[in-house]
């Protein structure tokens, strides 16, 4: 029997899947009829999907956690056992285990493992702790719906989520991280800060924007648009529907369809676009290209559709209709490591332009792709050659390419340490030449272009989730929908604020008022809460001298400020995009 005993072995996975059949033995004692599902490691902890008929609740959080304490104290070993698939089924079928039983059905091994802790048996390829009594740092966290195996119209599972740790100290500290998300999540921000809206009438995943959610995306798409003209790009715009001989063309339609949205029109079946490229080929077809001409950039703000399982929507972090910073770079190949040198210190400006970390990840061929090997093998090298030049530092993925092409994946990293997906950057040798997407060559030969496929910030709803989250909702001044509020003591200071507001939005501030007739100290909390970076303060001395006190988001009060004195500061905070004012 193969156990492990130390933290350094296989690290907090083990740990945390061993707590996770920890957790399945005392959900089986407390409620017997419970139906196991499958109880995972995942990042930053574990989960265990139950079939259980509305018994379980948060309420019984507290009780299934003593009676994993019990559990740990009864020191049962983690007990390891070789077994036929035919014995493992009549094991759960005993046991009446039905989505045990299921789960065996699909496994084409002769033979399986299965895990016992005292009564508690599961099927599992493990490794586990030596025993039970090798865990004592965990917390279970929350329950949710999950479907079971993740497909709309299978049985709605719970799921009981928790973690695990080595040390009291790194499970205190995570908690304590867990409270500091709770408070920038952004489907809440989004509302209190009426940023966005989700509603049933128009759609899960489909985003309505508010006027302050749709001014930040504003001033974050201007701000992109100018970058991609500094550095070449040229903009196109395609349509949001196309005939799906088109996607037949790319591929799409044989490696992509369960994720498309079709319909027919007469005789002829249309897709609602899922991704740019397409159309941004037939820009390029649309004329012969001579070698001067690249490499040849498109960008476009695309707005997108796919289908996504219901169970998977989540705020601004997975949706349905989205929009991608979608750009494609047609190149000779010996253009192709430059410009993917590039595309990579454009993403890296973006990072740092929101002061955002980043990780870097090279994605290689998939198992299902399209083209061949040796192109893959060429494109591959040309993103390695890329990041090396680069001096950076990446992993690798194994098999997580793009059915078309291999890709640079840049994570994005948190205030709290945490990574989101975000830009991309994919070298494709297969599209161009089912395409036909020739140059011509110095020697007046015609030959293969190859196209680079890339986002530098990834999706626009994903990336306001994690801005949003980042910063706490607490956006710098260059990016505040509102930078500024002019707040009055009394009605008779109104027409000074009126002027000065005026004034504001004269020189391009974004600027509100905020005239009603409330005790000041009202205003100033309703102010604080929608996290505005700062606020003028006009009284009765201030009306009369012409002059402001200004109430910075932070606390901090200036006080006889001269109005023309405080628009350079804000201006000068934009202009360095500095956090605050």
């Amino acid at each position: 029997m193969k156990t492990v005993n130390l933290k350094e072995d296989f690290g907090l996975e083990v740990l945390r899947h061993s707590t996770s059949h920890i957790m399945a033995q005392a959900v089986k004692r407390i409620f017997p009829e419970a139906k196991l599902g499958i109880g995972p490691s995942i990042k930053n902890g574990f989960y265990y999907d139950f079939g259980i008929d509305g018994a379980l609740l948060s309420e019984n959080l507290a009780q299934v956690e003593k009676e994993m304490r019990k559990i740990i104290k009864e020191n049962l070993l983690f007990e390891k056992e070789l077994v036929t698939k035919e014995k493992a089924i009549e094991v759960f079928r005993k046991r009446k285990e039905p989505y045990k039983v299921q789960l065996l059905g699909g496994i084409e091994d002769e033979k399986v493992t299965l895990y016992r802790q005292g009564e508690f048996v599961d099927l599992c390829r493990g490794p586990h702790l030596e025993s039970t009594g090798k865990v004592s740092f965990f917390r279970l966290l929350s329950l949710a719906g999950a479907y079971w195996r993740g497909k709309e119209g299978n049985p709605m599972l719970t799921r009981i989520y928790g973690t695990s740790f080595y040390t009291e100290k790194e499970l205190e500290e995570y908690l304590e991280q867990i409270e500091e998300a709770k408070k920038r999540d952004h489907r809440r921000l989004g509302r209190e800060l009426e940023l966005f809206s989700i509603s049933s009438d128009l759609g899960a995943g489909l985003i309505i924007y508010h006027p302050k959610g749709a001014m930040l995306r504003e001033i974050i798409e201007s701000f992109e648009k100018e970058e991609h003209l500094k550095r070449g790009y040229q903009l196109v715009r395609s349509p949001h529907i196309s005939r799906s001989v088109l996607w037949k063309k790319s591929g799409h339609l044989d490696f992509y369809r369960k994720n498309m949205y079709l319909f027919s029109s007469g005789n002829e079946e249309y897709v609602i676009k899922p991704m740019n490229c397409p159309a941004h080929m037939l820009v390029y077809e649309s004329k012969v290209r001579s070698y001067r001409d690249l490499p040849l950039k498109y960008f476009e703000l695309g707005t997108v559709y796919r289908r996504e399982e219901s169970g998977v929507l989540h705020g601004l972090f997975r949706v349905r209709g989205f929009t991608q910073d979608d750009a494609h770079i047609f190149c000779m190949p010996s253009q192709l490591v430059e410009e993917v040198r590039k595309v990579v210190q454009f993403a890296i400006f973006m990072m740092d332009a929101f002061d955002l970390g980043y990780q870097m990840t090279l994605s290689t061929r998939p198992a299902e792709f399209i083209g061949s090997p040796e192109h893959w093998e060429k494109a591959t090298q040309a993103l390695r050659d890329a990041l090396g030049a680069e001096g950076l530092d990446f992993q690798v993925a194994q098999g997580e390419g793009a059915f078309y092409g291999p890709k640079i994946d840049i994570q994005m990293e948190d205030t709290l340490g945490r990574l989101w997906q975000g830009p991309t950057i994919q070298v494709d040798f297969n599209l161009p030449e089912r395409f036909n997407l020739r140059y011509v060559a110095p020697d007046g030969e015609k030959k293969r272009v190859v196209m680079i496929h890339r986002v530098v910030l990834g999706t626009i709803e994903r990336f306001l989730g994690v801005l949003i989250e980042h910063v706490g909702g607490a956006f710098p001044p260059w990016l505040s929908p509102v930078q500024v509020k002019i707040l009055t003591v009394t009605e008779k200071e109104n027409s000074f604020a009126e002027s000065l507001h005026g004034q504001m939005v004269n020189e391009g501030l974004r600027s509100e008022m905020d005239l009603r007739n409330k005790l000041l100290g009202f205003k100033v909390r309703e102010a604080e809460l929608e996290k505005i970076p700062c606020m003028l303060i006009i009284g009765q001395l201030e009306a009369k001298k012409g002059l402001v006190t200004v109430r910075k988001r932070n606390g901090e009060n200036l006080k006889n400020i001269e109005p023309q004195r405080f628009i350079q500061m804000v201006k000068e905070a934009v202009r360095e995009k500095r956090t605050e004012i």
